[in-house]
């Protein structure tokens, strides 16, 4: 059966509210992460979801950013071409976006005939009204590899005295200072890693200062109509504030929009001058008719979502590309801009690969419409905010499965009873349902939080609109709680009839609300209400079912047959959460390097285990031998000599932010650099005990992740036959940082040498001695002690290396 043609295109309609929606388009060098999903494509499906809900006529248009020298970098690096680079990973964020239900009238690339066709004719208009001039600037030149080095193929120090952090030619990410590349202390080639020298070489630049007039009189106006957010307006003033100077818009790169001038012919166009044109470009590649969109701000409201870093190219650079051209253009009229969503302990990272990434977010089975409700629950509005695999199971199991899901399940499992114990599927009819005290004052209840979830999302206050639509959810479990409808049904059968009617339209009022966060909850809500989504799925005032609100048993009409109720929520255990936050702690390289260790290991013992013995011997003898007591491969021998024992000094030492048996400790064990450490003692040994003392450090055990902080090392302590005792094994007081211990071993009076001068260490060589084991404090491993020979109990959770 062949399929049904795509709908035409979506023009604007004269009378109509019409909305021109963008997200910032994401880099197309690598797979997105939660915290580019949230800034961008995610709220913007949420507010473009809500726009077609209430009945505008709304487009929602994006693509991937494909030009740059981001994408030559990553081709570089894969070592292939840009536009292979671009083929790839734009499959894979459609792939993402799909799966997360981001609905787009058009997800395009800027990769485009049409990119490269409005860019000329922009360049044209600004070049004939004289907003470009040329000049001269310096721009570091690689002799090896025979190249200017456009901004991301430079990597050095940031100039910043606050910051000197490792930085990029065009920005560093910690302190989001923005950058040119010669500012850089010791630059670098990132292609070869040599040291680039300064060269002339000339440019087009936008005349920012001679724009500024038009710019700042569009700003005033805009932002106060427009409501943009705080941090928007912020990041703009600090712009102006700081002078607005002439911007250049080209590059000494290959992978671009060409420039169509004679002398910058092998030049193409900075990405920050052409990206935000890639928005008109791929309107164009949804409809020819993409100017009834551009071209006519009476009729056309432009809304645009992003992170704050974005800021400035979309409120300075391309608002003065758009007035330069002097024709009529939609400018944009509202901008919602996020903070960072951190990850756990640190900053999630598209370049470091580190956080949760889409794909990662599909591997973990947790479905889509939960990633939605909590990204969207923590969306960073105001300030940063933070992802916490606890807050996830948090939100899921007390949120969403007790409160929403809860809610839902107990209205419809009880209206599907049979009949004598609920209502056999059937709405009940009920007349008079204002009359019911209870219900009216709870139907006017719900009538405020719409109202205030119509405010919230008319301003694109996205969170507060979520937080209102939960709170109907929350209101309706009260209500059902003070009806005590399970005694009204034998009671008062009219009462309960009123109650249930109504709860039924809560569902669907609930369905309704919260379709822009999840999308499939909402879909699945209304086929157990036995309802169609393509006809029932609206919140319209012209078709009066904001004013339904205020009556909810009007919405599901007595008769309906609904259909079969099933749980929508599943609890996240705390053993998935241990094992996601075990996964997907380190960066996305150190997780592909450990699961390529752990399939070769794998491998290698499953190899071992087919493997037959073949020392020539008798088949029985080699049999009776193999069957008998432990292998000592499952039991690894390590004498003391292999463990890299040193005295280290705690440096600092802090509680785990997600784990409140562990200390997190900072120890110099005379490498130059303090290890991080994660110790179980925080019950046996208080915290101010553990700031700046000696201890002994095993320091050669394989790092592993604990509770999302990789610990480099065991602080070693002994403890008495029934660990009620555990104390730190501290080294004389005169042992030096960094010094090796070595242990002689334990015949007669226990003795060791630290560094070559015999001591005795009475507490740690008695205790070893007398107790048998130590308590390593790392992932419990056990380490019992016999005539100077070690045994590793746990060998697969303390490696020695």
């Amino acid at each position: 059966m062949a399929s049904s043609p795509p709908p035409p295109p979506k023009l604007p309609i004269p009378g109509r509210r019409n909305i021109l929606i963008t997200s910032a388009l994401p880099y197309v060098n690598n797979v997105p992460h939660l915290g580019n999903i949230i800034g961008c494509v995610l709220s913007a499906d949420v507010f473009a979801r809500y726009c077609r809900l209430r009945g505008y006529n709304a487009i929602y248009i994006c693509g991937t950013d494909e030009y740059g020298t981001a994408t030559e970098t990553k081709a570089m690096e894969e070592k292939c071409t840009p536009k292979e680079i671009c083929d790839k990973y734009h499959a894979i964020h459609s792939e993402v976006y799909k799966w997360f239900n981001i609905k787009f009238d058009k997800f395009g690339r800027t990769s485009s005939p049409e990119q490269t066709e409005i860019c000329h004719v922009i360049f044209h208009k600004l070049m004939e009204n004289n907003w470009l001039t040329e000049n001269t600037m310096q721009q570091l030149y690689c002799d090896t590899c025979q190249r200017f080095l456009a901004d991301r193929l430079v990597e050095g120090t940031c100039p910043n005295k606050v910051c000197n952090a490792a930085a990029r030619g065009d920005q560093c990410e910690t302190c989001s200072t923005l950058l040119n590349p010669t500012e850089l202390i010791d630059p670098k080639c990132k292609v070869c890693k040599n040291t680039p020298r300064v060269r002339d070489t000339d440019h087009l630049f936008l005349e920012l200062p001679l724009l500024k007039g038009k710019l700042v009189n569009y700003i005033n106006e805009t932002s106060v109509a427009g409501m943009w957010s705080q941090n928007a307006i912020q990041a703009t003033n600090a712009w102006l504030k700081e002078g607005l100077k002439p911007r250049c818009i080209t590059r000494d790169l290959k992978w671009g929009v060409p420039v169509p001038h004679e002398k910058y012919k092998d030049k193409v166009f900075y990405v920050w001058f052409d990206a935000p044109i890639g928005y008109v470009s791929i309107t164009a590649s949804y409809t020819p008719d993409w100017e009834k969109w551009w071209k006519d701000p009476d009729n056309v409201e432009l809304f645009q979502f992003m992170g704050k870093d974005n800021v400035p190219f979309h409120t300075i650079m391309f608002p003065s590309t758009l007035l330069g051209t002097g024709e009529k253009w939609t400018m944009m009229k509202t901008i919602s801009v996020t903070e960072y969503l951190n990850y756990e302990a640190g900053k999630f990272s598209k370049s470091k690969g580190i956080g949760v990434f889409g794909n990662d977010a599909k591997d973990t089975n947790i479905p889509p419409e939960v990633w939605r409700y909590y990204l969207l629950m923590n969306r960073p509005e105001a300030s940063d905010t933070l992802f916490t695999w606890a807050d996830l199971q948090a939100k899921l199991n007390s949120e969403l499965l007790n409160n929403l899901g809860n809610f839902i399940n107990r209205v419809l499992s009880f209206v599907a009873k049979p009949a004598g114990a609920g209502y056999d599927s059937i709405v009940p009819d009920a007349p008079n349902a204002e009359s019911h005290p209870l219900t009216k004052a709870y139907a006017e209840k719900t009538s405020k939080w719409v109202e205030q979830y119509l405010d919230a999302m008319e301003k694109v206050k996205l969170k507060q609109g979520l937080k209102c639509a939960m709170a109907v959810s929350s209101d309706g479990n009260a209500y059902l709680q003070e009806s005590q409808f399970w005694k009204l049904y034998k009671e008062d059968s009219a009462a309960c009839a009123i109650v249930m009617k109504t709860s039924l339209g809560l569902v669907y009022l609930l369905a309704c609300l919260l379709e822009p966060f999840m999308p499939s909850f909402s879909e699945e809500v209304l086929r157990q209400l036995n309802l169609s989504p393509e006809e029932n799925l609206s919140f319209s005032e012209e078709k009066g079912e904001i004013a339904k609100a205020k009556s909810p048993w009007d919405f599901v009409p007595a008769g309906h047959k609904i259909g079969k109720p099933v749980p929508l929520f599943k609890e996240l255990k705390d053993e998935e959460v241990a094992l996601h936050r075990e996964k997907y702690a380190g960066s996305q390289a150190e997780r592909s390097s450990k699961a390529a260790a752990d399939a070769e290991a794998s491998k290698v013992a499953n190899q071992l285990k087919g493997s037959k013995l073949s020392d020539g011997g008798p088949k029985k003898e080699q049999k009776k031998q193999s069957g008998g007591s432990k292998s000592k491969t499952a039991e690894a021998d390590i004498t003391v000599a292999k463990l890299d024992i040193r005295v280290g000094l705690i440096r600092k030492a802090e509680k785990h932010p997600d784990a409140d048996s562990l200390y997190v400790e900072e120890i110099d064990v005379g490498e130059g650099t303090p290890r991080t450490v994660v110790s179980g003692l925080v019950k046996f040994i208080p915290l101010e005990e553990m700031q700046n003392r000696k201890v002994c450090v095993l320091c050669n055990l394989k790092p592993v992740a604990m509770r999302g902080i990789k610990s480099h090392a065991m602080v070693l302590a002994a403890s008495n036959e029934d660990h009620t005792k555990v104390e730190l094994v501290e080294p004389p007081e005169s042992a030096a940082v960094g010094e090796r211990v070595t242990f002689a071993g334990f015949s007669g009076e226990p003795e060791a040498s630290l560094s070559g001068k015999s001591k005795t260490w009475e507490k740690l060589a008695a205790e070893l001695h007398s107790n048998g084991e130590l308590v390593a404090c790392y992932k419990d491993v056990p380490f019992t002690t016999s005539a100077g020979v070690c045994k590793v109990k746990t060998i697969a959770n303390g490696e020695i290396r």
